[in-house]
């Protein structure tokens, strides 16, 4: 999906020092796919998954050995959570419903979803946040927090978009989710898991071919953060052509992966001294590896290509009512609190009538 996706890609610039860190939440509710559960929800901290809930378990559960410091002061933490994931479950049924219907359909598989979240730049203290929705795989609504509308991306959101820009409390409680409360949860995590959130763990680069006419794919894996910076240069400048950067993805062990590929077909050999693959990651020096005959890794030659890429299931759903989309997953869940209630408590209770919606 366009505009989830190009939420979840975080471009940073070479030689960045600061960290821009993440709290995001994705949702997902569907109807007629009987392989896959009628909601779910996940809680990411820079990437990291620490919170599930599904309709199937019924019950939410914490993904991160660290998050134990939160239930050990909050004994309802759990508890409190699960049933507001349920009470989420429930208001998404309805929504997908009242989608169905302003999309005219009676029956088949269809897909609501939900991204929101935050984001706190650790050096210079700059903070943003984001509501996006989608169904059935393509932008549905958006919120702008600039200019405090929402933004329909098909003319079916645009009834939801003219009631929701005049609930002017709605939004403003909104921008102080997003940009404030969010980002004071973001914190708190990130305090909780240091040991695991904020560790450096050195990449291992190779220089990958599979075949002679094949680019060449400078590869590097096994970093963390995610934070990475892969580019190829020549005589020192930075290459903008004959390259194609990858994205970055997950390993099976928590650390990462990335590779971008070099196109050789302008490249005469005996310039290729004049090229090299540099990795950047905040906490360690530039990794430079020059293009290198000897260093090439080919399925014909010393060692044979075998680069396993897994693409991660990000999981997000959409809602398309005021208080529902209010929700936030876990822990984030939003709950209009009484002024002496600061505790994290996440709610999801909505009218479901689609005059409302």
């Amino acid at each position: 999906m366009k505009l989830l996706t190009g939420l979840l890609l975080l471009v940073f610039g070479h030689g960045v020092s600061s960290v821009l860190h993440s709290l995001q939440f994705f949702y997902t509710a569907s109807s007629g796919l009987t392989a896959f559960p009628e909601f779910v929800a996940v809680g990411m901290v820079d990437g990291v998954q620490f919170y599930y809930y599904d309709s199937n378990t019924q019950r939410a559960v914490l993904k991160q050995d660290w998050m134990e410091q939160v239930t050990s002061g909050d004994a309802d933490y759990l508890k409190r959570n699960t049933e507001n994931s349920q009470g989420s479950q429930q208001a998404f049924k309805a929504n997908i419903g009242i989608a169905k219907q302003r999309f005219n359909q009676t029956g088949g598989a269809h897909m609501a979803q939900l991204m929101c979240g935050c984001e706190w730049d650790d050096e210079d203290g700059t903070t943003d946040g984001y509501n996006q929705q989608a169904y059935d795989g393509e932008d549905f609504l958006s919120l702008d927090l600039k200019t405090m509308t929402w933004v329909a991306a098909v003319r079916q959101a645009f009834s939801t978009k003219q009631r929701w820009d005049g609930l002017k409390a709605f939004n403003e409680q909104q921008k102080h989710y997003y940009t404030v409360e969010c980002v004071d949860w973001l914190k708190k995590y990130l305090a909780y898991g240091k040991s695991t959130l904020q560790r450096t763990e050195r990449p291992r680069v190779s220089l990958l071919q599979r075949s002679p006419s094949s680019p060449v794919v400078c590869h590097a894996t096994g970093f963390y953060p995610d934070r990475v910076v892969v580019f190829w240069r020549r005589d020192g400048q930075e290459l903008h052509e004959l390259v194609d950067p990858g994205e970055v993805l997950p390993n099976h062990d928590g650390t990462f992966q990335v590779s971008v590929d070099l196109n050789l077909k302008a490249v005469p050999q005996e310039d290729w001294g004049r090229y090299e693959c540099v990795v950047q990651l905040r906490g360690i020096e530039d990794i430079s590896t020059p293009l290198d005959p000897a260093l090439i890794r080919t399925n014909g030659g010393r060692t044979r290509l075998r680069v396993a890429f897994t693409i991660p299931i990000i999981i997000g759903f959409v809602v398309l009512l005021p208080a529902a989309a209010a929700a936030v997953v876990g822990v984030l869940l939003y709950k209009k609190r009484k002024p002496s209630d600061q505790r994290h408590k996440p709610v999801a209770t909505s009218d479901t009538s689609s005059e409302d919606a």
